[in-house]
């Protein structure tokens, strides 16, 4: 009986051992070695201050607070940050134009004539480009300013 048990225990073990050190050999490594000969200052950072000195904000700020601050020198506003048209009503016909950059984006609808009722949060996308605010009826689209290869 003994030797029954040993031999199945034997027969089960070696799959499960060649089905584990495969599952291990799927998994890979890949690195990206850096490029030290065509390294130059990313134009995101600043300079630095000088030894002594406290740095200003154009030199030490950089990512986006940086572009924005950069922006902002250059007399552009780079997030656009104006509210949306609110001088007249959407239609399905004539809507609401939304430009981002974003598959998606969320618009908060206050009502025609402005501030006539709570906020509506509608969220737009390249798949459902218009939204109807549900309180008054005004219509939004996305306009898409994203590459074709968004993903």
């Amino acid at each position: 009986m003994s030797f029954l048990r040993s031999s199945l225990t034997q027969t089960f073990r070696a799959p499960l051992r060649t089905a584990i050190a495969q599952r291990t050999a799927v998994r890979s490594l890949a690195t990206t070695p850096l490029r030290f000969s065509e390294h130059h200052q990313p134009l995101i950072q600043g300079d630095g201050s000088k030894p002594g000195e406290i740095a200003s904000d154009e030199q030490q700020s950089t990512g986006l607070e940086r572009f924005e601050l950069m922006g902002k020198l250059q007399g552009i506003d780079v997030f656009n940050m104006e509210p949306l048209d609110a001088s007249r009503f959407g239609t399905k016909a004539n809507p609401i134009k939304v430009q981002s950059m974003a598959t998606e984006q969320i618009v908060g609808c206050t009502g025609f004539p402005a501030e006539s009722h709570e906020a509506v949060w509608l969220t737009l996308s390249i798949d459902r480009k218009q939204g109807r605010c549900p309180r008054c009826g005004n219509v939004y689209e996305l306009e898409y300013l994203g590459t074709e290869d968004h993903h």
